[in-house]
């Protein structure tokens, strides 16, 4: 979720840029990343990575003509299911900043305020508030990509109950288990992103 905030942050302010070509390079990030499976991309970046860094080690030297130099499994599932998250959250923001009233900004400016000022006191604090919802939909599909990540060898959830569904025979116990911590996860995170969107709309709440 934090490689997908930072990237999407920038991925949002490039398909709000006045200049085409950020506005191109955001709109094929997000339509690349949020069209392709998840899975896929998961490969892509583990075997793809895994061939990269083994060209790039054989150039320099590094290893033998046979030897491969694999991609760390978490690294390149924690960075795909960042990629990807990034995607989901670049519209969110995107979105967020365009629910903001453009009176506020255009009196932000009327009162002389830099554009850091206006980013820090204005856009920020309502793209945060607007922003709460959609982010919490994103966390949750964002830990069930990972569970795609157990193709990579990372001994995760997922993988940990396929191994011990395999070693014991017992695939209904097990895989169910499984199920039922990814709810806790997902129903723990839930009152965290109400709780978050309360108090981002502390000063948007009418007193009862």
């Amino acid at each position: 979720m934090a490689i997908g905030a930072l990237l999407g942050s920038l991925v949002a302010a490039a398909k709000l840029s006045h200049r085409a070509g950020l506005r191109f390079l955001g709109e094929s990030y997000t339509t690349v990343f949020r069209g392709e499976p998840e899975l896929l991309v998961i490969y892509l970046f583990y075997y793809g990575g895994t061939q990269i860094l083994t060209g790039v080690a054989r150039s320099t030297g590094s290893i033998g003509s046979t030897d491969i130099l694999n991609m760390p499994s978490f690294l390149g599932g924690v960075l795909a299911v960042g990629i990807i998250s990034g995607a989901y959250q670049a519209e969110v923001f995107r979105g967020s900043f365009l629910a903001i009233h453009r009176g506020e900004l255009e009196a932000a400016r009327a009162y002389g305020m830099s554009a850091w000022l206006r980013f820090r006191l204005v856009i920020m604090p309502q793209v945060l508030r607007l922003a709460v919802p959609g982010l919490g939909n994103v966390w949750q599909l964002t830990i069930k990509d990972s569970a795609l990540i157990s193709v990579t060898g990372v001994a995760e959830l997922m993988l940990t109950a396929n191994k011990a569904a395999r070693s014991t025979h017992h695939s209904l116990l097990f895989y169910t288990v499984a199920g039922i911590l990814y709810l806790v996860m997902t129903s723990i995170s839930t009152p965290i992103f109400d709780k978050a969107e309360r108090y981002t709309s502390r000063s948007f709440l009418r007193p009862k």
